[in-house]
């Protein structure tokens, strides 16, 4: 199995490039997908959850209610600590199961903390989504219903911009159109095609 880890800050693009990967017939395994998942109403964590930060935590559905644990766990880095405890194993549980049901010519594993979480450690290519920070911010402002405080505590919490280009065997910078993004990514999909064979034959 050949994996390509995808990444990048907030605001970066990550969905538009797995988008166009996934539209060449590639699986796509979304970390924050399998994050829902694991927290689904009569999974284990969600009980847990519920047990640490009380019944407040549950809507009247009895679903997590995701903005409320975002606010408790971002100003609070014990709590923050607790959870990625309890979370990032189960995560990577499921990760691993939706990578092992793939059958294209290779895996796109996308996760915006690819690299915090040690995700990168089963990937045989890391690929980076850059942009500047300005235009993260820009575009998370314009996307989500986030205040521009909340923004920084997410960017605060993911790798840096260079942490992450260090680590990137392969890079798309993403501040020009939706053309020039789904050339290079088609590039690299040619590219990976190409890696995943010659992984296979070794």
């Amino acid at each position: 199995m050949f994996i390509v880890g995808l990444t990048g800050g907030i605001g970066s693009g990550k969905t538009a490039v797995s988008d166009i990967f996934e539209q060449c017939g590639i699986t796509v395994v979304d970390a924050d997908l399998c994050s829902r998942i694991v927290v689904e109403k009569g999974r284990p964590a969600l009980q847990k959850i519920a047990e640490h930060f009380g019944e407040s935590i549950l809507d009247d559905k009895g679903n997590l209610d995701r903005a409320l644990l975002r606010k408790k766990i971002f100003s609070n880095p014990e709590e923050k600590k607790w959870l990625e405890n309890l979370l990032h194993p189960l995560i990577f549980e499921e990760l691993v199961s939706q990578i092992n049901a793939s059958t294209s010519p290779y895996t796109l594993l996308v996760s915006p903390l690819l690299i915090e979480s040690g995700q990168n450690t089963i990937c045989n290519r890391l690929l980076v989504i850059d942009v500047p920070e300005s235009v993260q911010i820009e575009r998370t402002l314009r996307r989500d219903n986030e205040t521009r405080e909340q923004i920084d505590s997410i960017m605060r919490s993911q790798a840096s911009r260079q942490q992450r280009l260090e680590k990137a065997d392969d890079i798309i910078e993403n501040t020009g159109s939706l053309d020039m993004l789904k050339s290079a990514v088609l590039a690299l999909h040619e590219k990976y095609k190409q890696l995943a064979n010659t992984h296979k034959l070794e």
